[in-house]
């Protein structure tokens, strides 16, 4: 196997990394999957997805069958790649303040082991201006970095790769060429950027569809407060009415993504982002505020069993990271009310079977609006808090 068509993939056993490995183990390449999350290499080499990825099974098998996926938790074994993508979490501290110091320290311990020969590929959400800032720090050791954010839908990843246009910018034109020629074996059109536009790009990809997502929001709220039908409001606003198409669905906006970038671009422009701490609160607080006052509300809500049906951050996912319908358990949980949930895609040893769900909860939330839940005939005799209008009257 030629030294070009070697890889490896810091953060390979996550929720981007992972099916990037197998996108270009199914192209002939040798990919490293190196990763600190034991549990998930392992998994990983067992031929288990160790989360909901569609078309991933099949992949995975074919890739361990061809000996193409190599499996490490230590970054000295990115000596034998050329190239050395990087696909770990830029997470955001309390205060919603970008954690840069966490991600630049980590590039100390990657050019340990760095040489010339070597084309870095961030793929992380990064703050603006730090891969300057890296690629100013380690110039001597290695110019070829390059910035190709990744923009996927999360369990689509492997159907997305190939039909996203993949953005591509860098420090060196080196730099840029070598990450055309590998991601042109994956995608179909690549796009040339400086790196601050891809910076921007992708942390406004997020940011715009989570201010959206507060829009609809913002509409559902005002309609609760009148008692008037979101959904018929909606649907008169845009019946032969164009431009109000782009009007999204209201209901829970939350994930690993949307609300983290959307805080690192206000605090990349010292707070003077106003947009996104409005869609912050709306999607944040005052959604979650409504869902809690509409369980409050019921007669002897106190004696009530409150379940929450859907418990992963969106739809036909099992990820629970930042899930609005995890903070409303906790918040629940915390005012002493007695709480079960469900979900079809996520569980763990407290998860119930839907149909013990349905028959045990007095009150039942909709938490992500799974497209199964759609067929199910709910019973007439509980209280149903709905934003995502699931459940048919």
């Amino acid at each position: 196997m030629s030294f070009n068509r070697t890889l490896s993939i810091i953060g390979g056993a996550g929720h981007v990394g992972f099916p990037l490995a197998l996108a270009f183990a199914n192209k002939n390449y040798n990919v490293n999957i190196i990763d600190l999350n034991q549990k998930n290499l392992n998994k990983i080499k067992k031929g288990i997805t160790p989360f909901y990825e569609l078309g991933a099974e099949k992949i995975l098998k074919k890739s361990l069958k061809s000996k193409k996926l190599f499996f490490s938790n230590t970054l000295e074994s990115i000596k034998l790649s050329k190239y050395v993508i990087i696909c770990i979490g830029t997470p955001i501290n309390s205060k919603m303040q970008p954690k840069t110091k966490v991600f630049y320290n980590f590039f100390y311990k990657l050019f340990k082991y760095i040489n010339k020969n070597h084309t870095i590929i961030i793929r992380s959400s990064v703050f603006p201006g730090i891969i300057e800032k890296i690629a100013k720090k380690f110039k001597s050791q290695n110019n070829n970095i390059s910035y190709c954010p990744e923009r996927i839908v999360q369990s689509k990843a492997l159907i997305e790769l190939p039909i996203l246009p993949q953005i591509i910018s860098g420090t060196s034109d080196k730099a840029i060429s070598d990450s055309v020629n590998l991601f042109k074996k994956i995608t179909k059109k690549i796009m040339i950027s400086t790196i601050k536009e891809a910076e921007i790009i992708k942390l406004y990809s997020n940011a715009n569809r989570y201010i959206n997502f507060a829009i609809a929001n913002q509409l559902y709220l005002l309609c609760e407060k009148q008692n008037v039908s979101f959904e018929r409001v909606r649907n008169l606003m845009q019946i032969g009415y164009e431009r109000n198409i782009n009007l999204p669905s209201a209901g829970f906006s939350a994930g690993p993504c949307l609300l983290k970038d959307t805080m690192q671009l206000r605090s990349f422009y010292r707070g003077n982002f106003e947009l996104g701490l409005a869609a912050m609160k709306i999607n944040e607080r005052n959604i979650v505020d409504l869902i809690i006052k509409k369980v409050k509300d019921i007669k002897n809500y106190k004696t009530k069993t409150i379940g929450l049906m859907g418990v992963a951050f969106k739809a036909e996912t099992d990820d629970t990271r930042d899930s609005l319908s995890i903070k409303i358990i906790k918040k629940l949980m915390r005012i002493k009310l007695k709480v079960i949930y469900t979900d079809e895609y996520y569980s763990d040893r407290k998860t119930y079977e839907i149909k013990t769900f349905l028959n045990k909860s007095d009150v039942i939330i909709i938490g992500a609006p799974h497209k199964k839940y759609k067929k199910i005939k709910f019973p007439k005799d509980k209280k149903y808090i709905d934003i995502w209008n699931i459940v048919k009257k």
